[in-house]
């Protein structure tokens, strides 16, 4: 007895099901980063563009730059750069076939998360100290 073409399929699991776990949270992570990079390549351009145009110039963008809101953006752009970078490394391991057990692509999702962090802070302490 049939009772409707929609009772053989199989069903997808729902969010409220799956439990979160560093490899979920990188993954959107990467997506997001992708996305955010463009915004901060943005920044990038500008940057280049007023210091094509010359001392002058530069000099009209050096107080945003400077600024704490462009320190703010040097060091969340930075990290996410980094990020991205190190996640997409992962990515071509896991392309040789490596690094799939559960466990071991926990570990390496939370290490690119802490890698990503501490690098902003470097870069940033880098910046910071050229800005004196």
């Amino acid at each position: 007895m049939a009772t409707g073409w929609n009772d053989k399929r199989p069903l997808s699991p729902h969010l409220s099901i799956w439990k979160w776990h560093p490899t979920m949270l990188s993954s959107i992570l990467h997506r997001a980063s992708g996305i955010f990079l463009y915004f901060g390549l943005l920044k990038l351009c500008l940057f280049l563009g007023f210091l094509a145009a010359g001392p002058e110039a530069f000099k009209k963008f050096e107080p945003v730059l400077y600024s704490p809101l462009g320190f703010a953006v040097f060091f969340v752009v930075s990290g996410v750069l980094v990020f991205h970078l190190l996640n997409g490394v992962r990515h071509l391991i896991w392309d040789a076939g490596k690094g799939f057990d559960p466990k071991v692509a926990n570990v390496i999702s939370i290490l690119i998360i802490i890698a990503a962090f501490i690098s902003a802070l470097a870069l940033s302490a880098v910046l910071a100290g050229s800005m004196q």
